[in-house]
């Protein structure tokens, strides 16, 4: 056998080695990502993923997070019921509950829930998501809420001490969440992130400028969903919770207080809890990356579990 061919074998050979002892090395040292590859690029075991924002915000506050999250993903990030993209009429309900029958008016009418989807919500959408997956289970394949309102948490934070200002105030004051000047714009974002964003003034300006035509609107929501029919609307509706279940916490949030975490936890302790150092309230857009991580451990993980127990039952 001449030299050349001897060449061409060897390389052939260390072609299909690399591959080999790649899968080897991950095998031996890594073995979770053998096990995301596989539910991940297995094809109809995928869930889908449909986001739903916080209060005045709208569905692309969820882009900084999206990005981290791989492409091929059904995902669905939505504008809630009055904000942005959707209508308005003096007939809407904006009650959490109100929302919730809108959000599944959506689902049943794109039939998303021919197929179980998994349902993230935050701050005031994460009420809506915890609600939903009360009131319609049979819906949902797990659940993620961050940073959740509507619980009785067992301490205030620094929101819940400036609305008792609000209060007192007979609603004279500005509610802290509907700024309407560059200064309590600038508030505001210092009161729902941790994470310190140095903001041009021009910049702050050009948000309130946006801001102050839904100002109004902001307003009836705001008192709507602190209203007793909803207040605490997901706290009188977690025993009913029983699709899998992960929340997601900044430990510096000053709008929702971390101990919320514990109100959850005692109701439902087989929920999954990641908590964040050094992240406040707009945990989306402190820790991304992050966050992303984090669902995609918990969908997969439930995954895993599902597979398991339906080895065991065959």
């Amino acid at each position: 056998m001449d030299q050349d061919m001897v060449n061409m074998f060897a390389i052939a050979a260390g072609t299909l080695a690399i591959p080999l002892l790649l899968f080897m090395a991950s095998f031996m040292l890594w073995p979770s990502s053998l096990i995301k590859v596989y539910y991940w690029g297995k094809p109809g075991l995928r869930p889908s993923i449909l986001m739903l924002h916080d209060f005045s915000a709208h569905k692309d506050t969820w882009l900084p997070m999206v990005k981290y999250l791989p492409k091929h993903l059904h995902l669905l990030c939505v504008d809630m019921p009055g904000h942005e993209g959707t209508t308005r009429t003096s007939m809407d309900d904006y009650s959490i509950q109100g929302q919730v029958k809108r959000i599944r008016q959506f689902v049943e009418a794109i039939r998303l829930n021919r197929k179980p989807f998994h349902l993230v919500g935050t701050s005031m959408g994460g009420t809506v998501a915890g609600v939903y997956a009360a009131c319609h289970p049979s819906d949902l394949y797990s659940l993620t809420l961050i940073c959740p309102t509507g619980l009785k948490n067992q301490n205030e934070s620094k929101f819940d001490s400036q609305m008792h200002d609000v209060a007192h105030s007979q609603y004279t004051l500005n509610i802290p969440l509907i700024p309407s000047t560059p200064e309590e714009m600038e508030e505001m974002l210092k009161l729902c992130s941790h994470v310190r964003f140095r903001v041009p003034q021009q910049i702050l300006q050009g948000l309130v400028d946006v801001r102050i035509p839904h100002n109004d609107f902001y307003h009836e929501v705001f008192m709507e969903i602190i209203s007793e029919n909803s207040k605490y609307a997901l706290h009188e509706h977690m025993q009913q919770i029983t699709t899998p279940l992960q929340v997601i916490w900044g430990k510096q949030d000053q709008v929702v207080d971390v101990s919320g975490v514990a109100v959850i936890a005692e109701a439902l302790p087989h929920c999954r809890v990641d908590l964040l150092e050094n992240c406040g309230h707009s945990v989306v857009m402190e820790r991304p990356r992050q966050t992303a991580k984090l669902i995609l451990d918990f969908i997969i993980s439930q995954q895993s579990t599902e597979s398991s127990s339906t080895k065991k039952k065959s």
